[in-house]
């Protein structure tokens, strides 16, 4: 028998045996490799769609309705002056020269604008046209144009303009609450004034609040696309081309872009400008009660599983709380059927309610949850005391120019006045009305005008109304040296 023979045929043999194994392997792993490929393309773009390499042909569609805005007021200079110091004041002998107390410098800012109605109204924010006498609109077709404010929520931080123009192009409202935490967006307006630019990221959170302006109503999304100075009042759109955001803060070491910049949500901008464009104004809501948040420790002591929610600390003596029969260390996790995550949660979902309607309240009280409704009432902020306050002056003090109030010991210490004067304090002034052109400022005391003592603000309601062509007398008191000063009304 020719051994080598067959011992040459049994290697062809594994040999062939030995290819196909490889064969099956290659076409397995292949076909493995094909799989995960497939799963890998099929996970990344929306609706198993293929991966976004441009988002040109949105912001071609999104870019014309954000526009720019100019806003330029007076600020008086004596208002913010260092000579306004005493101890700087005795280096000229407690003497200002004249012009620098009439002198007023020109206050500019530069924002950015959303168009949501084709016949001109437009969404931006309250900082923005702070204190403007005169707000501009650039479109990017470079046409401009004056705007009038309609309204102005200092609360929210937002504002509603209206320029005479039709035929413009609009920017859809989408819904922010859809919107989740990794969702990219983009964001669009005009930073530092060098022209329209778009820059993109993701929502890093949602439900913010920055702290960096007291009494607020925050409710921010957070975003790391880049937000410079002049994004403000600009859009942050979603990856459909619609609006879900009005840029408003950032959160910086640098003054610039660190990737911490904050979007008022679209829903919360919505209802807000609705309310500004019907009535000029926006009605929040109350309950009357001092909240805190619910820490580990203090769900622990109450036997509470969920650390969240907002703990009742203090009630309003007659408020909407108080008539409901809400308690001192109630815990609120409820409203409408809404849950409250803690205390701004609760503060913005309060406010959202109508004026004089029901709400119910959900709370745990001894370890129970039940129900509660309460009728809430609206809330008075401190802006609008002071609006109605200034519709007050400006009705009896408005031809001087000036707001005033009857000085208090509370005014007298903080003026460094003796507390036995009495009189008018000046706590506004208009920089071209008749008072500053006569040299008086913020903080003056009018103690006498035509010789007839000034202790209401009747008394120079009287005087004014019965003023006629002549200069005006007025005796003022002026960090406790007197003088007087005349005017004539415009």
């Amino acid at each position: 028998m020719n051994y080598n023979k067959i011992a040459q045929t049994d290697r062809q043999s594994i040999k062939r045996k030995f290819m196909s194994v490889v064969f099956i392997l290659f076409i397995t792993a292949f076909g493995f490799q094909s799989s995960v490929t497939s799963a890998m393309t099929a996970d990344v773009g929306p609706n198993d769609g293929p991966v976004v390499t441009s988002y040109a042909e949105i912001v071609s569609r999104v870019s014309p309705a954000v526009v720019t805005i100019h806003s330029e007021g007076h600020v008086r200079a004596n208002e913010q002056s260092l000579l306004d110091d005493p101890r700087l004041r005795e280096l000229f002998g407690n003497r200002m020269p004249q012009d620098q107390e009439q002198q007023s410098r020109r206050r500019s800012a530069l924002g950015s604008g959303v168009i949501f109605s084709p016949d001109g109204y437009i969404l931006t924010n309250y900082h923005v046209i702070d204190q403007a006498e005169q707000v501009k609109v650039e479109l990017t077709d470079n046409r401009a144009f004056d705007a009038k404010v309609i309204g102005a929520d200092k609360p929210s931080d937002l504002a509603v303009l209206k320029i005479n123009a039709t035929g413009l192009p609009v920017l859809p409202l989408g819904d922010s609450d859809r919107m989740r935490v990794g969702d990219v967006v983009l964001a669009v307006g005009n930073p530092l004034g060098i022209g329209q630019t778009v820059t993109s990221g993701i929502i890093s959170a949602k439900g913010r609040a920055s702290g960096l302006s007291e009494g607020s109503f925050e409710d921010f999304i957070q975003t790391d696309a880049a937000i410079n100075q002049g994004n403000s009042g600009g859009a942050l759109v979603n990856t459909a081309g619609e609006l879900i955001g009005i840029n408003s803060q950032i959160v910086s070491t640098t003054g610039g872009s660190i990737g911490i910049g904050f979007a008022i949500p679209s829903n919360m901008a919505h209802g807000i400008m609705d309310q500004l464009i019907k009535s000029g104004r926006v009605r929040r809501s109350k309950l009357g009660v001092g909240i805190q948040p619910v820490t580990s420790d203090i769900a622990a002591s109450l036997g509470i599983s969920h650390v969240s929610g907002a703990i009742v600390s203090s009630i309003e003596s007659g408020s909407p709380a108080e008539r409901a029969g809400i308690r001192r260390g109630d815990v609120i996790t409820a409203l409408n059927g809404s849950p409250v995550t803690d205390t701004n949660s609760l503060r913005n979902q309060v406010a959202r309610v109508e004026p004089g309607t029901q709400a119910i309240v959900t709370v745990v009280r001894d370890n129970r949850e039940q129900q509660i409704r309460v009728t809430v009432s609206e809330l008075v902020t401190s802006e609008k005391i002071a609006a109605s306050t200034e519709e007050n002056t400006a009705r009896n003090g408005g031809r001087l120019g000036i707001s005033v109030e009857p000085m208090t010991p509370a005014l007298a210490e903080k003026l460094n006045l003796d507390s036995s004067v009495h009189g008018l304090v000046v706590t506004r002034i208009d920089p071209s009305g008749p008072a500053a052109d006569a040299g008086l400022r913020q903080g003056d005391l009018i103690e006498e005008i035509d010789r007839k003592p000034m202790n209401s603000v009747s008394d120079l309601t009287a005087v004014i109304q019965s003023a006629g062509t002549k200069p005006i007398l007025l005796f003022i008191n002026r960090e406790g040296q007197t003088a007087y000063r005349t005017l004539r009304l415009h």
